[in-house]
């Protein structure tokens, strides 16, 4: 499965290559706008999924779409062996870099770089795989969640932190509000790459979320995928077992 949303639509580099500029020109105050675009919610979001990941106690585990290392770093509570954090974006991954550093857990996390459609690592490797805001990004969807399901041990956890769409009246319209105007008049006031805060809510619309997501994983090969829905709909959590 192609998307056809892509952040430079003048542009006739790839989505890949076209989401990875997007990621360098943010980086620098991505966690600030993310923070204040969610009010913080994401956080308590983030939690959440760590503690699904807990149940598996993994000792191995890959953070894909790692950006700034947010998934990565609460990850190390776990007490795993290795974390790794993989991300498109240099700029993103220095960022990460410098959070690793000040938490003091270079032992434990490796930031690098690489492709989610392309994972430079052998079958059946990771006790469990998380992307946070990350699959809608994806070139090729069905691509990188053949990647993630050949890397993950089997009876691994995969879980995926996304946006979703919220189905029930108000909160449906005041989230369209919210992401056709609000996200980008901060974009435009806070960030150097005013079309990244185009780019995000309009890849968040056509994302096939909740229960078409779930079947994509296991077409893919995943089983029993669930979603949770989180904040009446406005992101959901998926996991799927190999």
């Amino acid at each position: 499965m192609n998307s056809g949303i892509k952040p430079y639509k003048d542009s006739d580099k790839s989505k890949k290559e076209q989401v990875a500029t997007m990621f360098d020109n943010v980086s620098s105050n991505y966690d600030v706008l993310n923070r204040f675009m969610t009010l913080g919610i994401d956080v308590g979001w983030r939690k959440k999924v760590i503690a699904l990941v807990e149940k598996n106690k993994p000792k191995t585990i890959l953070d894909i779409a790692t950006g700034t290392g947010d998934f990565a770093i609460m990850m190390a509570s776990l007490s795993p062996e290795k974390i790794i954090g993989l991300d498109l974006s240099k700029g993103m991954l220095a960022k990460g870099i410098e959070k690793v550093k000040a938490k003091k857990l270079e032992h434990l996390i490796e930031m690098m770089i690489g492709d989610a459609e392309n994972l430079p690592f052998e079958d059946n490797y990771f006790d469990a795989i998380t992307v946070g805001f990350g699959v809608r990004n994806f070139e090729n969807l069905d691509r990188g969640l053949q990647e993630i399901y050949r890397v993950l041990k089997p009876g691994g956890i995969f879980a995926v932190l996304e946006t979703s769409q919220p189905e029930k009246f108000p909160f449906k319209q005041g989230y369209k509000f919210y992401c056709k105007y609000i996200i980008p008049t901060i974009g435009r006031l806070g960030s150097k790459d005013k079309k990244a805060y185009t780019y995000l809510p309009e890849s968040a619309a056509v994302f096939p979320y909740g229960k078409n997501f779930n079947n994509i994983l296991e077409k893919n090969g995943f089983n029993t995928a669930k979603n949770i829905p989180l904040t009446f709909g406005a992101a959901s959590i998926y996991t799927a077992t190999k």
